[in-house]
């Protein structure tokens, strides 16, 4: 099934909290509830957070009593506020609320045209996920040759979009086609994405994966047991990429290393019209390293830093690979120019 789906009136996810011991669908009624999910890490990844913003705007206008268009726009505008506090560094969930707003301005039609027109633009959001991260996966696949051994860092998979996955789409694309590859993923702290998620999914999907912890990728990389860094995204500006906490290291790494480096991500994380010191890098809560689960690793009332995300300049990345092909570095005007146009 898909992570993310419209059902009834409801939107129905997977909680990602619970994986993988269990596989939890929760059945979300309005937008507090989505903002709620994405808030807890319920629902989390950029694409996904797309999705989810598109959805909670959806559960909204299906459960408007709006009499006039401008009410609707109203409850509107005031769920995309609700979402928007969410979470700030990922694009994608801003991207799908701007996309939702506009085409809802433009539409014309009665307060209960509007509803459905809304509701429909949410499932487009997230029919277009699916279909982008094949090919998506499909470009990156030629970049993948038979015998070569992956790493990738944090959860950019099927879970972390609607479908299929960026980083991971682009590994399931070249194991689909019959190239005998591996994967190390790290266990990417604090959160564990890649222990839990990305070793899940690779497990489910029959490729052969090795958990590493974060510290281990120097090594690992000294060792020539890698050959190519995949990674995904949450927001691309123009000098940098930045994406799960960890990555910049990674990065550096690779570089010493010889290692390409390859982001993977779809055109709605781009945001080409900002560079990285105007990004908000989100801040989450201490508990997240001084405890794993419920219980305490840390001496109490040490000071934490928790940033859930870093800055990785263009300079490290060797390709980024979206649904329109293979961006190099060396090729930075068709970069720069390839603002989102989705339909």
């Amino acid at each position: 099934m898909r992570t993310i789906e419209w059902q009834n009136g409801t939107v129905v996810t997977v909680d990602q909290s619970k994986l993988p011991s269990e596989t939890v669908t929760i059945t979300l009624k309005n937008c507090e509830e989505v903002a709620d999910a994405i808030r807890n890490m319920k629902i989390r990844g950029a694409p996904l957070l797309g999705a989810a913003a598109a959805f909670a705007l959806a559960l909204t206008a299906h459960s408007s009593e709006a009499e006039s268009r401008e009410r609707l726009l109203a409850e509107l505008e005031k769920s995309a506020e609700i979402i928007r506090a969410t979470r700030p560094t990922a694009v994608n969930l801003f991207w799908a609320i701007d996309r939702i707003l506009s085409r809802a301005k433009d539409f014309s039609g009665s307060s209960r045209e509007l509803a459905a027109f809304v509701v429909n633009e949410a499932q487009k959001v997230a029919d277009e996920d699916v279909a982008v991260n094949r090919l998506l996966g499909k470009h990156g696949a030629d970049l993948i040759r038979d015998g070569d051994v992956v790493l990738t860092h944090c959860n950019a998979g099927a879970l972390a979009t609607v479908d299929y996955g960026t980083a991971l789409g682009v590994i399931r694309a070249a194991w689909e086609a019959g190239k005998r590859i591996r994967v190390f993923a790290t266990e990417t702290r604090p959160q564990l994405q890649g222990a839990r998620l990305t070793a899940y999914e690779l497990r489910q999907a029959g490729i052969p994966v090795t958990l590493i912890t974060d510290s281990m990728v120097g090594y690992v990389m000294s060792k020539r047991l890698v050959n190519k860094v995949i990674v995904g995204a949450d927001r691309v500006v123009q000098d940098a990429v930045i994406n799960k906490i960890g990555t910049f290291t990674i990065a550096v790494l690779a570089r010493e290393h010889s290692i390409p480096f390859f982001v993977a991500a779809p055109t709605s994380t781009f945001d080409l019209t900002n560079r990285s010191d105007s990004v908000i890098i989100e801040q989450r809560k201490s508990e997240e390293v001084t405890h794993v689960g419920s219980i305490r690793i840390a001496t109490k009332s040490v000071d934490v830093l928790n940033p859930a995300f870093d800055v990785t300049p263009l300079k490290y990345v060797t390709a980024v690979i979206c649904e329109q092909g293979i961006l190099y570095k060396g090729d930075l005007g068709k970069f720069k120019s390839s603002i989102p146009t989705r339909e």
